[in-house]
């Protein structure tokens, strides 16, 4: 097992590593850019770096700079959380050159499963359903109008690198394809240095569905069942919960099975996430693949009863897995919801400043994962989640009173956050019902709750 490991992020995924490591016995390395000097959380690894300036890529996307503290502080590994670097293969390639363990899948399967394109002839070969689509990247105005045609319109116009909404747009028909097609391949060329594109048929009212994996160095492959995600703005998730509300046990089963046979395909290793979206008829479509661990990693933990964390941390240092697939078993429903200091009411813009007051709630179920507290300063370089409240109870039904009950305990000042408006989502009668979509929050629910 490691002795120190450093940690390539920060604010609450910085601190959750933590609290796993001091758990297990393992030193932190945190490392914080001048955005983030005397952040309270820092004070709880064993040493702390600075790494740069503000600013994300004068230090937490800074590849020197991260490793010549991992090589200063002697670490043995470093966990990259999620965001920043964390699925960067060239990151992963160097800490693996410099002897330093990367806490996460190989560079090759990273960049496999990174480019969605390669992603989805993978999915493929592993006999996952994928969304009828392009064979390959689009090249020309020609090929996209040709495959639009063959697959119907509405089509999707999808970046092969990146994520988080960038590089995609709906197209109805030709002439919207046309101009979607120059503005999705110049956005994804800022976003990612890749303008490449592909087209897959857009699905109507689908809802998004994930299956949280883990894979050992040993041949062991298992799922942590599925998640959820469906309560979005702008491809931005806003509400998590595990299991799927209306999904039956057969499609659920299926969902689960196809991702380790998608992860299998790619010989992954640590833990990572296949993503699908469901229609109303629960026909599933692969998406991609997260090859890290996730926000709404807590979710499963609260069903399954198994630390993430740790799990990553005992793959990546060569244990094999403590349990197998009918050892895993979901208990309840757990709910998370995203608080981010963003202001629905001014079209969810992110509101830094100073909290003034900040009480989070507890009780039975509860957790509040955050490195947030009253007097500190958002900073706004970064992004805006300041928490993640997650509850957890025996029925759906107890879950959603308790997270109401959380979200009204919950009291921030000094700047906005999203937690009314999550309590409004949870109160309407198509969350209770479990009927969400991916465009519902767009489609009627901004209508309906601000």
């Amino acid at each position: 097992m490691f002795k120190r490991i450093l940690i390539a992020n920060r604010g609450e995924i910085a601190l959750r590593i933590i609290r796993a490591c001091k758990e297990m016995g393992i030193e932190t390395v945190a490392i914080f850019s001048e955005g983030d000097r005397g952040a309270n959380y820092l004070n709880l690894a064993d040493q702390a770096f600075c790494v740069g300036g503000p600013r994300s890529y004068e230090s937490y996307l800074k590849i020197n700079q991260i490793i010549a503290a991992a090589e200063v502080s002697g670490a043995e590994a470093i966990h990259p959380g999620f965001g920043f670097l964390s699925e960067n293969a060239h990151f992963n390639e160097v800490c693996r050159d410099c002897n330093i363990e990367f806490i996460g899948p190989t560079p090759k399967a990273m960049q496999a499963l990174g480019d969605k394109n390669t992603a989805r002839s993978l999915a493929i070969t592993a006999q996952v359903p994928v969304v009828p689509g392009s064979d390959g990247l689009i090249e020309d105005e020609n090929q996209a109008i040709e495959t639009a045609e063959k697959i119907g319109y509405p089509v999707l116009i999808k970046a092969t690198a990146g994520g988080g909404g960038k590089g995609m747009r709906v197209a109805e028909n030709r002439e919207v394809l046309l101009t979607a097609l120059q503005q999705a391949k110049t956005e994804a060329q800022a976003a990612f240095g890749n303008g490449g594109v592909y087209l897959e048929k857009y699905v109507l009212n689908p809802r998004h569905v994930e299956v949280q994996i883990i894979a050992d160095h040993h041949g062991n492959v298992v799922h942590l069942w599925e998640r959820d995600c469906s309560v979005q703005r702008r491809h931005q998730k806003l509400i998590e919960q595990s299991p799927a509300p209306n999904l039956s046990e057969k499609t659920r089963k299926a969902i689960c099975d196809a991702a380790v046979r998608m992860v299998r395909a790619a010989d992954y290793t640590n833990a990572g996430t296949v993503e699908f979206i469901v229609d109303p008829n629960e026909n599933f479509y692969f998406i991609e693949v997260n090859a890290r661990i996730q926000v709404e990693h807590p979710v499963t933990e609260m069903v399954t009863g198994i630390d993430l964390i740790q799990q990553q941390i005992r793959v990546a240092a060569g244990e094999p897995l403590p349990f197998t697939q009918d050892q895993i078993k979901t208990h309840g429903t757990a709910i998370e919801c995203r608080i981010n200091a963003e202001d629905p009411q001014r079209g969810f813009m992110p509101s830094a400043g100073k909290v003034q007051q900040w009480i989070i709630p507890g009780g039975l179920g509860v957790r509040f994962d955050s490195h947030v507290y009253a007097g500190y300063s958002v900073p706004p370089y970064y992004d805006s989640m300041l928490g993640k409240l997650i509850v957890h109870r025996n029925t759906r039904e107890e879950a959603i009173a308790c997270m109401l009950r959380a979200l009204d305990e919950l009291k921030v000042e000094g700047v906005a956050t999203t937690a009314a408006f999550q309590a409004a989502v949870l109160r309407t009668p198509e969350f209770r019902d479990g009927t969400i979509d991916t465009k519902w929050v767009e489609r009627e629910g901004l209508q309906k709750l601000l």
